[in-house]
């Protein structure tokens, strides 16, 4: 035998591509914020809250989730709506909502040392779209605007 033949022959031949295979879009994981409310502000929303308050030395920091009537005098009369009541040590806040979503209109109210709570203000009105983060972050500021997490 001859080396000719051993050796492999070279072919004009384009070698044949596999075809390929369409590229499958990975499906995105829901959003957090498309989770029902409840379980948004208990599972999401005030775990990161308290998580916030406790990297900057707050201990004694207890949130809860309830819908009940407004503690402000003259608002008696006011549907019961959705709060996140909070206290940090003797202040008390309230992030309200007036529908059982984010995206609703929202408020905010505080007391301190057991003083009566304040008008109602208002929170985050100028955001569009309304995500976790960003309302974590705007009642981390609101709460600084009261000068209870850092003095000036």
């Amino acid at each position: 035998m001859s080396d000719e033949a051993t050796k492999p022959q070279p072919t004009d031949a384009p070698a044949e591509a596999a075809p390929k295979a369409p590229k499958a879009k990975k499906e995105k994981p829901p959003a957090v914020e498309d989770k029902p409310f409840a379980e948004l502000m208990t599972q999401d929303f005030m775990p990161g809250l308290k998580k916030t308050l406790n990297t900057m030395g707050f201990e004694d920091v207890e949130l809860a989730l309830q819908q009940e009537q407004l503690p402000i005098a003259g608002l008696e009369q006011m549907e019961p709506c959705w709060q996140v009541l909070g206290r940090i040590g003797q202040r008390h806040f309230i992030v309200g909502f007036l529908k059982e979503d984010i995206q609703s209109q929202k408020f905010f109210c505080y007391s301190d040392s057991g003083a009566r709570f304040s008008t109602l203000e208002s929170f985050m009105i100028d955001e569009r779209k309304v995500t976790l983060d960003l309302l974590l972050l705007y009642t981390v500021q609101r709460l600084n605007g009261q000068k209870w997490l850092v003095r000036n």
